[in-house]
Parts: C-alpha cells; structure tokens; sequence
C-alpha cells in the first residue's frame, strides 16, 4: 500500500491568516490539495495538522482523510514529516509528502511519480519542473528511517539531497506549482484557474 501525507501543520506567519482556508473558486485550498492527493488513488492519505484544526477538519468534511495532530508545529516542518511517517499503517511501501499549501500540483504528476515508483529501481521519486526539483515526492519505506531522524523547518529535503543516485528525478514541462505563503502568493492564485 503506498499512502499519501499532506502537511498542513503549519502556523501562516507571512500570510497572517489560516491560509490552508482561504477560498480559490469556491474552495478552501486545503480542500483542493488534498483531494488532488486523493485522486491519485493512494491507499490512505494522512493530513497532519497542528492541535488546533477544527476548521482544517471542516474544510474537507467528506473527503476520505485520517488527521494526525503535530503537537508542536512551532518546531518546523521537519515535525509534521516524523509525526506523519510515524502514523503510517503498517506495511506501508512508499509515501507520498505533498504540502497543503501547494493546491496547483497537476494531476499527473502524481501519477507518473507512482509510475517511475513502480517501475523499480530507485526509492525516492521526485519531479522536477523545467529543471527545478520540487514536491511532492514520493518515498520508500527503505527511507522512512531516515525521514523519521529529521528535525527543523527544511522537511525531508535533506534526505532527498543526501544521495542523487537514489532518486528517480521526473521531468515536467510546467512551471513549479507555487507555494501560498503570503497575501501576493494569494492574489496570483486566485487569479488563476484551479484544475479540473
């Protein structure tokens, strides 16, 4: 089985509002990442949150989820990663880390990374868009050791960097799908159309 982890801990300093709820054509952002997670047709999707996600829980009321609470968000991204890989069901062969607040992540990147996943080989996938690695990135349960010694506000970045020869870099030709970190990140989404 090979789950899906969406990071959604995190505290919005720059945006200087709950930007995992803000609205993109009806929806919150939340909503649209994780169900563009789902769609990819993982085995479980795990959404980590911070203690406080009552509203994150009602953003995707009716989305096929399990939470799993980061009790110190403060300390970094690096956090949510452990809490997430720790949660995994037994089992697990590979997990997918998105990060909740990237809702334009095509559909088939998704896909094809499950695809270079399957194909064998190597136990990090990751794509890279007109020459620029970037997320989500799909692990082996080979790496979730390491992923498990993280710590700080990098995620697993480290680890994918850590040894070239192990990952499995997919090309795309389209530009990186943005982060929203702040109030501009948010006009430019909102300026653009959401996937289908």
């Amino acid at each position: 089985m090979i789950a899906g982890i969406v990071l959604a801990a995190g505290l919005s300093k720059r945006m200087g509002r709950a930007k995992l709820l803000l609205d993109w054509d009806g929806r919150p952002v939340i909503r649209r990442t994780v169900e563009g997670v789902a769609a990819a047709g993982l085995g479980e999707v795990l959404v980590v949150v911070s203690p406080a996600h009552a509203a994150l829980a009602e953003a995707l009321a009716g989305v096929a989820v399990r939470f799993v609470v980061n009790p110190n968000p403060e300390a970094g991204q690096a956090g949510s990663v452990v809490v997430g890989v720790r949660a995994l069901a037994p089992g697990a062969e590979a997990v997918l880390i998105a990060l909740g607040d990237q809702p334009t992540v095509p559909a088939e990147v998704m896909s094809t990374l499950l695809d270079a996943f399957a194909r064998g080989g190597r136990p990090i996938a990751a794509p890279r868009y007109r020459g620029v690695r970037g997320n989500p990135v799909l692990f082996a349960a080979s790496i979730f050791p390491e992923l498990l010694a993280l710590a700080g506000d990098q995620g697993a970045r480290s680890v994918v960097e850590r040894d070239p020869a192990r990952v499995a870099l997919v090309d795309f030709d389209v530009p990186m799908p943005q982060d929203l970190d702040t109030p501009e990140d948010y006009d430019r989404l909102r300026s653009s159309a959401p996937p289908v």
